[in-house]
Formats: C-alpha cells, structure tokens, sequence
C-alpha cells in the first residue's frame, strides 16, 4: 500500500501548486488593474471647461504705445478657463482670466500683467470656407472642428517710467487669434497649437451712395497655451 500512499501525496501536492499558480497569477492582474487605473487618476485631461486651468502666453511684437513707441518682445502670462456656453452648436464661450503673472515661471524675468476686459471662443472648421452642420447630414460622424477662433479685448495698461518721463501705456487693444484646435476621440484631451495674433485695421472706401469697410489683419505677436 506504499505506492498508493506516495500517489496521493503527490496528488495533493499538485493540487496545492495549481492553486498557489492561480492566486498568484490573479495577483499579478489585480496589481496591473491597479497600477492602470492609478494612471488613469494620475493623466489629466485637458478640457475647454472650468475644470481645466489653461496657461496663456502672449508675446506681443510691433505693438505701438500711445507716446508712437514700439513694443516689441514682450511677454504677458495668464491663467484662466475656457467656459463653453450650452446650447451652441459649434461649441463657444468665454475664456476667463484668474490671474496674471508678473514672473516667468523661474522668476527670472519680468513680465507685465495685463487686463483682459472681455474674451470669446469659438470652434469653427476652415473660418474661410464655413462648413459648419454639414456633420448633421451625415458626412461625418461627430462635429470636425479643428479651429478655435479667439477674441480677446484688453484694458490699457500703464508703463513704468523713469522720474520726469512723459507717462506712457499699451492702448486698449481687440486680439485675434486662429488656433489649431485638436480633440482626442477616444480620450477627449483638447491640445490647443501656438498660433499668430492679429489685429484688425480698418479701412472704408468710400463708393458711390454707400461706405464700404474692409478688414485686413496685421500681425503683431504669437500666442500659446498650456493646460495647468
């Protein structure tokens, strides 16, 4: 009967090594399940919604003071959101100033701060050859926009000036600003591109019993983004 002793330790023995290889296998699952979804909390996604800060550097170049001097190579830092007003198809709204920062991030230049008064948003495809609802017939099978159109309306700003100096400021100024706007499908992490900032000068020809206004765009910096 020895052999039939030997057999079922063996037996045993197996069975407790197949279930010692199955605990530690749904071990190893559940820590990766784990691990996966603490880089989930850990990935932030960058979204056009209060929930997401947005960094906004502005350098401006070629703008001219009230005194005729040129500004040029300066920066401006803000902090804001953008805010989407429902019930807008494209998808607009506001873009919210928080703070304006008179350091660059390691403190060692001075930049100035600079008032936003009002700013708008707007997602549009090319602004030049307006397509948008061509999606709700089906052409395509959610909304393609990959532009953002942004206004932004600032405050005069005072220059510093030396002792005995004329005092002399920024002007009020109306930016604008076509950006590259991309949107993850799967994800949904915005990533808004570096883009040209214009102004727009006016011009009125005048025809017979009518005026006629004319925009041209003039560029006078570059403004990028980064989600905080």
């Amino acid at each position: 009967m020895y052999w039939l002793s030997t057999l079922a330790a063996l037996i045993v023995s197996s069975l407790v090594g197949i279930d010692a290889f199955a605990v530690n296998q749904q071990s190893t699952r559940t820590a990766s399940c784990l691990s996966m979804a603490q880089d989930a909390v850990d990935t932030k996604i960058a979204t056009l919604t209060d929930a997401t800060n947005w960094r906004l550097r502005l350098l401006l170049n070629g703008v001219t003071t009230t005194q005729g001097r040129k500004i040029d190579g300066q920066l401006f830092v803000l902090n804001g959101n953008f805010i989407e007003e429902e019930g807008y198809e494209p998808p607009q709204g506001l873009f919210t100033s928080l703070t304006s920062s008179n350091k660059s991030e390691d403190g060692s230049d001075e930049v100035l701060s600079l008032e936003i008064s009002s700013s708008r948003w707007k997602l549009s495809e090319d602004p030049d050859d307006p397509k948008d609802g061509l999606w709700i017939w089906g052409l395509f099978k959610e909304p393609l926009y990959p532009f953002m159109l942004l206004q932004m309306e600032t405050k005069e700003l005072e220059l510093s000036s030396a002792e005995g100096e004329e005092k002399d400021s920024i002007p009020a100024l109306k930016l604008y600003a076509q950006i590259n706007h991309i949107r993850d499908q799967d994800t949904g992490n915005v990533d808004l591109k570096t883009a040209d900032v214009n102004i727009r000068l006016l011009e009125q020809i005048q025809l017979p019993g009518a005026t006629v206004d004319l925009y041209e765009n003039e560029k006078v910096g570059q403004v990028s983004f980064q989600p905080l």
